[in-house]
Order: C-alpha cells, then structure tokens, then sequence
C-alpha cells in the first residue's frame, strides 16, 4: 500500500488548527485517542485510584463508595473498557492488517463535508466541544472503516471483541458511521467552519 494524496476533513476538538499548519503521523506518533486511554490516572482527592479505593474498603459490611470515589470508579471502568476495547483493535491489526494505520497513531477524518457533520452531531450529543471543521490535504495512507463496527465497551467476552474487531477491519461495508484513520504528511489546505 503507498502513499497517495487525497483530501478530507477532519472535526477539531482540542486546539484550533490554522491554515497552512502540517501535520506529520508516523508510526511512532502517538495521537489523543491513545493519551486519553492508555495514559490518563483516575485519581480520588487523596491520590488513590479505583483498585486502592477498593482494597480501603473491603469490609464484610459491603463496598460503601462516597460520591468522589464512586465516580472515580465510573470513570476508570469507563476508560479501562475503552482502552481494552482500544488493545484488542490493534492487537488485531497487528496480526492480521498491519498494512492499515494504527488508531493510536493517525489522525481521524472522514470522505466527506456531510460525514464530518453527522460526526459533529454525535459530538455534540455527548456535550463533546467541536472546534472546527478543516479540510486537509494528505500524502501518506489510510484506512475506510465503519466506528458502528468497533467491539463494544459491554461485558461480552475478549473472545467476541476480537470478533468484533476483525469486522471493524474487514472495512466500511454498511458506511453507518465512516471514518478515515490517516497517516503521513496532512497539511490544513481550509478551515470551512469555525464553532467557537
């Protein structure tokens, strides 16, 4: 698989991009997807995580959880499940895709204007801020998959999720919810819409 050109758009989340700014994402860039899960602590106000919370607690009279704790545990099963989910994608593309990007080394994008919007929209539905809206150009590779196929952050079997993964990997057949993982050199050719 070479590089090519093409050009597609990318929903900003985190800090604004200007035009004529370049990007470049090589195998050993790591992107926000992989700092948010794999590198974020979720700590209590006495610096304790969830397994030391839990170990302070273990009493026979049953886990009573204040209202910090508690969401400490909300958000490290949270994070723990999509990081899990995160590993096995890749563990998968590993083995079987390795020609495709990495989710935890590209920057994600989608074909077209339209998609981008059906992007913001899911967004925003999570309260998640959406900055802007670029197109960009890009000389490197990517990879057409469908984020409605990725393995669920339920409590099925690792064995199912890695099912799941390899449809994720198999492409965007049904096109529910496209996204392009890219890699290479991206530049920021416009920015189409600014929200803030």
């Amino acid at each position: 698989m070479g590089e090519k050109e093409f050009y597609v758009y990318h929903i900003v989340t985190r800090k604004k991009m200007s035009q004529g700014q370049i990007i470049n994402f090589d195998k050993n860039q790591k992107n926000t997807l992989f700092h948010f899960f794999f590198e974020r602590e979720q700590l209590n106000s006495k610096g304790e995580d969830f397994i030391q919370i839990l170990q302070d607690h273990d009493t026979n009279e049953g886990l009573y959880l204040n209202k910090e704790n508690a969401q400490v545990a909300i958000n490290y099963v949270d994070q723990t499940i999509r990081a899990i989910r995160e590993a096995i994608v890749e563990m998968v593309r590993l083995q079987e895709f390795p020609e495709y990007p990495s989710r935890l080394s590209c920057l994600y994008a989608t074909k077209s204007y339209e998609d981008a919007l059906k992007w913001k929209s899911l967004f925003d539905s999570y309260n998640r801020k959406v900055l802007q809206i670029v197109k960009l150009r890009v000389i490197g590779n990517y990879f057409e998959g469908d984020g409605d196929l990725l393995p669920k952050t339920d409590g099925v079997p690792f064995s199912r999720k890695i099912e799941q993964a390899i449809e994720y990997w198999n492409g965007n057949v049904k096109k529910e919810l496209s996204e392009l993982l890219i890699n290479g050199k991206i530049e920021v050719v416009e920015v189409i819409e600014d929200f803030s």
